[in-house]
């Protein structure tokens, strides 16, 4: 049976419903932001907003609290599972590297000085983005060249187009598909815990008005108040500035990545379109649709021929150096065994010159006869050589060594018949 595309995939997502919704790898600290949201409201709406319902009675105002209270509580789960339940925006990794990228170059051998093909890929390409070059990275892992703004997520294992940061309170990373849900998330956030703070402060104000008491009684009066008051105004903090934060980045069009990375360098941001069109281009602009269709069947793909590697072109082309170094080799050797057998002939006759001349007609007619034999098995076999040395060069010149061999002979018979 196929598999889908949630099945086999190598990144490190959880998957969910048949593939319809993805998490990060990190999902079950979903589960603490959870906890963090419902539990403090619920105590909220039990032991703060129940008894303010007849505090206001034009129109039961009272009512209004706990069910503005349920609402947004609501709104904000709602951003955080959109925050977390979508795909951020992954790039499809590709299943081989993009072979119109290579490029052969030819680089110096250091022991024979030969030039030896080594496949070469560039890491980094320029794009021009509103009218400036930008440089993009190749990525290993994904095999692609990452688009601008693009970053691989080490946590998920995935290339995320305008990578912002992962995020370990949602689980997920934050990217160009969830940013928008991200930020109003977190602004909502900061929203409900100013209201919950409001309406604790103001419950403890008609507990004093009611009582005739001080604060400090009616603090002890509810004490869930005390502590839900205490608990947003620490979140507020880690909330509200986040919020803030991410305010100045949406206005600048910068990325938290971007932010921490590059600041030191004093980059021009090619991004910036300015304050009022970056914030037109994060909430008013159409989400981009996901380029993955994780629930779609795999389609096997044909095999490919592997791509030659350096080591493999090596091997080649040293075992053509070694066929050719045999070669050089045998007319080399074939070089010094002429040189040897002239030398062999010189000596002797050298040898002959140097004798006495009582005994000169005897022993130049043995030193012809031996001349000529040496001459004549020497000549003959270097003949034959010389031949297939000529024949494998594409010249054949072999009526030029027969005339050699013949001149040899008649030479050796005037000598024979004047012994």
């Amino acid at each position: 049976m196929a598999k889908r595309v949630y099945q086999v995939w190598k990144g490190s997502n959880y998957f969910f419903l048949g593939g319809r919704l993805i998490f990060g790898p990190d999902a079950k600290s979903l589960l603490i932001s959870l906890l963090l949201i419902i539990v403090p409201v619920t105590v909220f709406c039990v032991f703060v907003a129940r008894h303010l319902r007849h505090e206001f009675s034009s129109y039961n105002a009272g009512y209004a609290i706990l069910a503005i209270a349920i609402i947004f509580t609501i709104y904000v789960l709602a951003l955080l599972l959109l925050t977390s339940a979508r795909d951020p925006g992954i790039v499809p990794r590709n299943s081989h590297p993009p072979e119109e990228e290579f490029r052969q170059e030819f680089s110096a051998s250091v022991e024979g000085g030969r030039q030896t093909p080594t496949l070469q890929f560039p890491r980094t390409k320029e794009v021009i983005v509103n009218g400036m070059p930008v440089r993009v990275k190749y990525c290993d892992t994904c095999m692609l060249y990452r688009p601008p703004r693009c970053s691989h997520c080490s946590i998920c294992n995935n290339c995320v187009e305008r990578f912002d940061h992962h995020c370990p309170w949602v689980g997920q990373c934050i990217g160009l598909r969830n940013y928008r849900f991200f930020f109003c998330f977190v602004s909502s956030a900061m929203l409900l815990c100013i209201y919950v703070f409001a309406i604790c402060a103001l419950y403890i104000k008609v507990l004093m008005d009611d009582n005739q008491s001080t604060v400090w009684k009616a603090m002890k009066e509810s004490p869930a108040s005390v502590i839900l008051m205490a608990y947003c105004f620490i979140s507020l903090w880690f909330v509200g500035g986040l919020t803030g934060f991410h305010l100045y980045l949406i206005s600048t069009n910068q990325t938290t990545y971007e932010n921490f990375r590059y600041k030191a360098e004093n980059r021009i941001n090619v991004y910036d379109l300015g304050c009022l069109n970056n914030f037109m281009e994060v909430f008013c602009t159409k989400v981009k649709p996901s380029r993955n269709n994780f629930r779609a069947f795999v389609q096997e793909e044909e095999p490919r021929p592997p791509l030659p590697t350096t080591r493999e072109a090596d091997v080649e082309m040293g075992d053509q150096d070694q066929r050719m170094k045999v070669e050089d080799d045998l007319d080399f050797g074939g070089d010094l065994l002429k040189i040897s057998q002239r030398h062999n002939i010189e000596d002797i006759e050298a040898d002959i010159r140097s004798r006495g001349s009582d005994a000169h007609h005897h022993n130049s007619s043995e030193a012809d006869s031996v001349l000529g034999s040496d001459r004549r098995a020497p000549n003959v076999q270097s003949d034959v050589r010389n031949s297939s040395w000529r024949r494998r060069s594409g010249s054949w010149e072999i009526a030029s060594e027969k005339s050699n061999v013949t001149e040899n002979r008649s030479h050796v018979a005037p000598n024979e018949q004047y012994q």
